[in-house]
């Protein structure tokens, strides 16, 4: 029974539905976060970014911290409140050896969510959100990298 314990416990931890479940609980958990848009607004978004000289995928955010409400898909209300749109970075943790402060958090960063990192500045953020206790973290990548115990860099593929 444990060794099916701790295998459900695996499968659970690895689980992909996991990690957006997460996401959606921690954009929930805060009161001026939305979802990454979809369709025509990610796309009015991004090409709205892309006229300030910041080039990003889609895929280096998963929630944008937003100053007030706007229809993000105008174009007009989205370049008016551009410059003070945070992006977010979600990961997340279920895993009970997570410390309090995230220590002992084992999580990777993409390629595209350290260039959009460089890009933003201090309006890229990465939310660290621990779901068994609530607790989250609001960061960088220049602040995970300053407080990385261990790094393995690995290249993803697709064929």
């Amino acid at each position: 029974m444990e060794v099916i314990a701790a295998k459900r416990a695996h499968l659970a931890r690895l689980a992909n539905e996991g990690g957006a479940a997460g996401e959606q609980q921690a954009i929930l958990s805060m009161e001026q976060w939305v979802p990454r848009p979809k369709g025509p607004g990610l796309r009015v978004l991004l090409e709205e970014l892309a006229d300030t000289g910041i080039v990003i995928k889609a895929s280096s955010f998963d929630a944008l911290a937003l100053p007030s409400p706007i229809d993000i898909a105008s174009r007009t209300e989205l370049r008016a409140s551009l410059p003070a749109i945070t992006f977010v970075e979600i990961k997340a943790a279920n895993q009970p050896r997570v410390q309090p402060g995230f220590g002992g958090f084992f999580f990777a960063l993409t390629e595209s969510e350290i260039a959009a990192a460089d890009q933003l500045g201090p309006r890229h953020r990465v939310a660290l959100f621990n779901k068994l206790t609530g607790e989250m973290l609001l960061t960088s990548v220049p602040e995970i990298l300053a407080r990385t115990k261990s790094m393995n860099w690995q290249l993803s593929v697709q064929l």
